[in-house]
């Protein structure tokens, strides 16, 4: 039996009876020959209590600081974590992500991991004892400030933490039973699906599922280590996601692996560009000296009467401010005439590597779109993916009418979803 290291959210955390059936979980894993690393997330919906109280003394508070206050919530969980599996008989030892070796840039509020160093972690499982870490933080190389990592840390501290421990697989507790081909909060009769690859899970990952977040599957699938994505409420199997099937799960890639949606991006116009050279570049240097990132662009077809043309893009709407404030700071330098901000937009992405080889199944995405009378606004594509942007409030309908017009309903229960306030 090799490590297993496990990650539990906020949902599976969240109070006093959740920490104890967290617990008993990993003791039993424990019991079955496993050395075990858990990693957590902060109690329920602590962050964003946190983020809330942070505003309300500051309204755009330091981000160091910011960060000192959000480590906190994972520091409550891994302590209460470590006492609840003491009063089970094993031993545990709990670790900050400074303490586990977790080594990141300076950019506060949304560090990245650029080294794990975990001597404590192996130092402490070599003890025989489980070793407990906090999730979503870690140190700056550089200041030796304490650094979060951004939305969906806990997952990339896991994966991270894997790696470097050669575990067999990282196992990511949840508040669902795996990766559905919708989000069943949304489609009732979405399917669980059994194994996913790397890159469809990615694709779905950078489309708005929620289950798993980008930066995490990206770090698996560079050293290789396999997810299993599972509910902490239940014991039934979840999803494995890997370069290949695992087990027995020989089965063929499904044409379609499922519908993704995402409500939190705003779209931004940038009205009358010269239609030459350089133009394009100007704006997108200048959002990107901002440090914002872009999804989806498109540009018209330039009016020939004036040689001006617009240019629209989407991006998180949390950004939306600083990119308005930058393109008018640079106004004058790019040469447009007016910026237009939308944030009532949603996106609908379809993933699936099998219709690179599959003819109809853009027709088939559109057809489902116009009969459930949704009008499309923008539209990307790659090999394995079509996205389009809509208006907020079509999102629930489309999302239910692709998943049904490609087959993808369950024919069984409903999916459950377990805990979680979607916050």
């Amino acid at each position: 039996m090799g490590l297993v290291v496990q990650k539990y959210g906020g949902s599976s955390v969240a109070d006093a009876e959740g920490i104890k059936r967290v617990a008993k979980r990993i003791v039993e894993a424990k019991k079955n020959g496993h050395q075990v690393v858990a990693v957590v997330s902060a109690m329920g919906d602590t962050t964003d209590e946190l983020i809330d109280l942070a505003e309300q003394v500051s309204p755009i508070p330091a981000g160091r600081e910011l960060d000192m206050l959000l480590t906190a919530g994972e520091r409550i969980s891994m302590a209460l974590l470590a006492m609840a599996i003491k009063n089970l008989g094993h031993s545990a030892q709990s670790f900050t992500g400074s303490q586990a070796g977790v080594i990141t840039d300076s950019v506060h509020n949304k560090a990245r991991i650029i080294d794990v160093t975990p001597g404590r972690i192996r130092d402490s499982l070599d003890e025989g004892n489980i070793a407990i870490v906090a999730g979503f933080q870690g140190v700056s190389q550089d200041t030796k400030d304490i650094t979060t990592l951004g939305r969906g840390g806990s997952d990339t501290t896991a994966v991270a933490l894997a790696a470097a421990l050669d575990a067999e697989v990282c196992e990511i507790y949840t508040d669902v039973d795996g990766v559905f081909t919708a989000d069943p909060r949304v489609v009732k009769k979405a399917r669980k699906i059994d194994w996913i690859s790397f890159e469809d899970m990615l694709e779905l990952a950078a489309s708005g599922s929620k289950v798993l977040l980008h930066r995490c599957v990206e770090y698996a699938r560079r050293y290789n280590i396999p997810i299993h994505v599972r509910s902490s409420f239940s014991g039934l199997q979840g999803t494995w996601v890997s370069s290949e099937p695992i087990g027995d799960k020989q089965v063929e890639q499904a044409i379609i692996s499922g519908v993704a949606h995402d409500t939190s991006e705003a779209k931004i116009t940038v009205v009358g560009v010269p239609d030459k050279p350089g133009e394009a570049a100007s704006i997108f240097r200048t959002i990107a000296d901002a440090e914002i990132n872009i999804d989806m662009v498109v540009q018209n077809v330039s009016a020939a009467a004036t040689g001006l043309t617009d240019i629209s893009f989407t991006l998180p709407k949390t950004e939306g401010r600083k990119a308005i404030d930058a393109l008018e700071k640079n106004r004058a330098g790019i040469g447009f005439d007016s910026l237009r901000y939308d944030d009532q937009i949603g996106k609908i992405s379809l993933v699936g590597a099998g219709m690179k080889t599959n003819p109809g199944v853009t027709a088939d995405f559109f057809t489902a779109l116009s009969d459930a009378g949704v009008n499309i606004e923008l539209i990307s594509t790659s090999e394995i993916r079509i996205s389009v942007v809509t208006r907020a409030d079509d999102v629930p309908e489309a999302v239910r009418a692709v998943h049904t017009a490609f087959g993808l309903d369950s024919d069984s229960d409903e999916a459950v979803v377990y805990g979680g306030t979607g916050r």
